[in-house]
């Protein structure tokens, strides 16, 4: 079953490029998402099989006439010497369109996904320059789950991710398939592609992590509880950021108010990662857990995330912390300057209305209306400033909002 992704409509309108790059963690739906689009039919490959990567590698020009375009390139960062070769290509087509008095519109000739960012970075970006279009996407969203799955339960989500291949094949078992993907792409993978010596390290920081998701982020703390050196895991939540496993949300940017803190929070952008390096084997122990709080706080934030880069906002997200304690988990600016708090509470069996923090609204002070983003229920106004949304509804109350 193909559980359709919000990020399709923008591919489809992408007019003008010859190359679009879809980055995001391994088996989240880069290439379905690509090959699902209806359009010219592309042949596609993958460089995750080791002969036609050495033949990419090796002969770039024997490759492509091999598998000329339309082509669409799965794990492309793994043979570099190919994107010179796609550049020569798109440049003789440009040179060309310069000489036509009719020239064809412009159509995509190569797609290529990535998952590993490190490397990208290393190959892709200065080869192609001015020639590509880059996407980003993530795991599975819960507005996109709830349009497959209408009655689908959030603790479910909270539990095993937002991994397409457990909901498309839910005979999986979702502890061995997450910790699968750990073993196999987090400390492979990336260890190797960044150059990380220390794995076992790595590993114990990479639990600390996930039982500190939601948390503002403290690299002291954690170096003296793992006895890895902080600025070794600077580096190693940089590798993981770039990587699309963590987000870092940063405080609020205000020359108006001295007391904020100055930290960010730390976050898995999917669940399923953090709830398995905490060790959870169900998720019935799991939502009356001291941890449910911060998990679901979490599943807010991803939420906000996969929204953002789906729809191509391009909001900045941010947090509010004083040092006195006020605090607003989630603080949204558009295009134009509007601003949007939201608040993430648990709270099953109900949530009470909250206060805009005076802090707060005295640095916004056209801010009228505080949002809580509820497990459950629906769109409710709570008290004159305090309006209500339930998680499934949050995608689209974003974009009415935007």
């Amino acid at each position: 079953m193909y559980i359709k992704r919000d990020i399709e409509q923008r591919l489809q309108k992408d007019k003008g490029s010859y190359v679009q790059i879809l980055i995001g963690p391994r088996q989240c739906g880069k290439s379905t998402a690509f090959a699902v689009l209806g359009e010219d039919k592309f042949d596609e490959v993958t460089f995750d099989d080791l002969q036609l990567r050495l033949l990419a590698e090796r002969d770039p020009s024997l490759f492509l006439v091999q598998h000329p375009p339309p082509l669409l390139i799965d794990e492309v960062q793994y043979a570099p010497n190919i994107f010179p070769e796609i550049k020569k290509i798109i440049d003789q087509i440009k040179r060309k369109r310069l000489l036509e008095k009719h020239p064809e519109e412009v159509k995509v000739l190569f797609r290529l996904t990535g998952s590993n960012h490190i490397l990208l970075d290393q190959n892709v970006k200065e080869t192609l320059v001015g020639r590509a279009s880059y996407f980003y996407m993530n795991t599975l969203s819960v507005h996109e789950l709830k349009n497959a799955f209408p009655d689908i339960n959030l603790n479910q989500v909270m539990f095993q991710g937002g991994w397409p291949e457990l909901y498309s094949n839910p005979q999986l078992n979702p502890i061995q398939y997450l910790n699968d993907y750990i073993h196999n792409y987090i400390e492979k993978d990336i260890v190797v592609s960044a150059g990380i010596v220390k794995k076992k390290e790595f590993h114990t920081v990479l639990g600390m992590i996930a039982a500190r998701t939601a948390n503002i982020l403290n690299h002291s703390s954690l170096a003296k509880d793992s006895g890895v050196k902080s600025v070794t895991i600077h580096e190693w939540i940089s590798v993981l950021e770039r990587t699309q496993l963590l987000y870092l949300l940063p405080p609020i940017e205000s020359n108006l108010n001295k007391r904020l803190i100055k930290s960010p929070k730390v976050y898995f952008l999917d669940t399923g990662l953090a709830v398995r390096l905490q060790g959870w084997l169900d998720f019935h122990p799991l939502v009356i857990s001291p941890q449910a709080g911060a998990l679901f706080e979490t599943l807010v934030l991803s939420e906000i995330v996969k929204c953002n880069l789906n729809f191509g906002k391009n909001w900045k997200i941010s947090m509010w912390r004083t040092k006195e304690g006020e605090e607003v988990d989630f603080i949204i600016e558009n295009n134009k300057g509007d601003i949007l708090a939201l608040d993430a509470k648990l709270g099953i069996m109900g949530v009470d209305p909250i206060k805009i923090p005076l802090s707060l609204n005295r640095t916004f002070s056209h801010l009228k209306q505080i949002v809580v983003v509820s497990y459950d229920g629906k769109k409710l106004q709570l008290s004159k400033e305090c309006l209500q949304v339930p998680l499934k509804g949050l995608t689209e109350f974003l974009l009415s909002w935007s």
